[in-house]
């Protein structure tokens, strides 16, 4: 089907959208384990060689329920299970904040909870959401991780931006006790919060650096460079990429009651970060654009240097 402006804007949805399960009618860690299929062990084994010879060193990450190998490990490796990640997020749940979707990367290598932060922020005008991803990883990819991530309403774009005095992402180590769910709770809670009010100034900056079409377009190509000794196919799908991200910044509806400034730039860099289609479409692009939000994301980070 061929792609016309209305199209692009009609079709913006959030990051998540139809990944994971919906378990917003749940009211504890354990409701979302069970309605979001992620209520299994993992279990640490030996590995060997087809020779049968054990190798020292190892172990192999297997979920209990199908045998599925979720990784290799080294033998010092400490298996979170997922009721041990999820739990205290139960206390956060005291203080207004909902479970939304649950669901796995990888075929289960990650699992993570989606949850909705009770404060809605008006900046510059808008009401911006909040929420926040717990992830978990099996495989020794990552550390137990808490990401916060801001969703403009008008548009579902992610304003996830890296900002120098607040955190946007953090790590905690588990703990079975209650005090201590307590205490990651609260912290969570005043990490969000020193986030999104960081962000708001950020924004309120943003707003008084203004950009004429000189510059807009500079920056489109900075940031979407021709590579070198580039084949005329590269060159074309460069020059649809630009075309596409100027689209956003002139032609969103919920940016044109936006003057031409530096947030309606870094607007429209993300809205075509988060809504564009890519070159190449593969059946989990959806889930890795998800996964690759959660640590920020590179041509926005790119787009703030250069415009700040």
């Amino acid at each position: 089907m061929k792609t016309t402006t209305r199209t692009i804007f009609e079709n913006r949805r959030t990051v998540w959208d139809g990944l994971g399960k919906d378990v917003r009618g749940a009211s504890t860690a354990e409701e979302v384990l069970e309605l979001a299929d992620l209520n299994w062990q993992v279990e640490q084994k030996p590995i060997y060689t087809e020779d049968g010879i054990k190798i020292p060193g190892y172990r192999a990450n297997i979920r209990a329920t199908d045998q599925y190998a979720l990784g290799v490990v080294s033998d010092k490796y400490k298996v979170v299970q997922n009721r041990t990640a999820f739990a205290f997020s139960e206390e956060l749940l005291k203080h207004g904040f909902r479970y939304q979707y649950a669901g796995v990367f990888q075929q289960g290598r990650k699992t993570w909870v989606l949850i909705q932060i009770p404060d809605q922020y008006i900046i510059n005008g808008e009401r911006i959401c909040s929420y926040l991803v717990f992830l978990n990883s099996h495989d020794a990819s990552s550390s137990f991780k808490i990401a916060i991530t801001p969703i403009r309403m008008l548009c579902s774009n992610m304003l996830n931006l890296a900002l120098g005095n607040a955190r946007r992402v953090w790590s905690f180590k588990h703990s079975r006790s209650v005090e201590n769910n307590v205490h990651d709770a609260l912290e969570t809670m005043e990490r969000s919060v020193d986030y999104m009010e960081e962000l708001g100034m950020q924004i309120e900056k943003l707003g008084n650096i203004p950009m004429d079409k000189e510059a807009v377009e500079r920056n489109v190509h900075l940031l979407l460079p021709v590579p070198e000794q580039a084949t005329a196919l590269q060159e074309q799908n460069v020059r649809k990429q630009r075309k596409d991200m100027l689209t956003r910044f002139y032609e969103a509806p919920d940016l044109q009651h936006v003057g031409f400034n530096a947030y309606r730039f870094i607007n429209a860099v993300s809205d075509f970060e988060t809504h564009s289609r890519p070159l190449r479409e593969t059946a989990t692009y959806r889930e890795n654009l998800f996964e690759r939000s959660l640590d920020g994301n590179r041509l926005v980070d790119k787009a703030m240097k250069l415009v700040g």
